[in-house]
């Protein structure tokens, strides 16, 4: 026999959960949430408020890498006319830590010759 306060904690798992996949969803469209200093167990009405949070938040727009795209391709045409323009994969939309970078070709030598290059570089520290 199932009393009221079973019900109720049933009830709420699944609550938990949908409200838990619906966050995890909305964090996957672009959403992030600042940790509150450290891991908590949050309550039904906490959870609604995230989700409803993430939810209000605008999706970011699926151009907003084409400027930097650009941006590359110009970099690959004509290095010399952007010495020192940096282009990070962040900002293409792609994975990694590595920045496009138009240096030099040899150092001051390079630099004087009028020799750019772009380079990649290695990525994360």
């Amino acid at each position: 026999m199932t009393t009221a306060i079973d019900i109720g904690v049933v009830d709420e798992r699944a609550a938990r959960a949908d409200l838990r996949a619906q966050i995890a969803a909305l964090e996957l469209r672009g959403a992030r949430v600042a940790a509150g200093g450290g891991p908590r167990l949050l309550s039904l009405g906490d959870l609604e408020r995230v989700r409803d949070g993430l939810a209000a938040r605008p999706e970011p727009p699926a151009d907003d890498h084409e400027g930097a795209r650009i941006r590359l391709e110009r970099m690959l045409a004509e290095p010399t006319a952007h010495r020192w323009e940096r282009v990070a994969l962040a900002e293409l939309g792609e994975p990694g830590c590595g920045v496009y970078a138009v240096r030099p070709r040899l150092g001051l030598i390079g630099m004087l010759a009028g020799w750019w290059q772009v380079k990649l570089s290695s990525g994360c520290p």
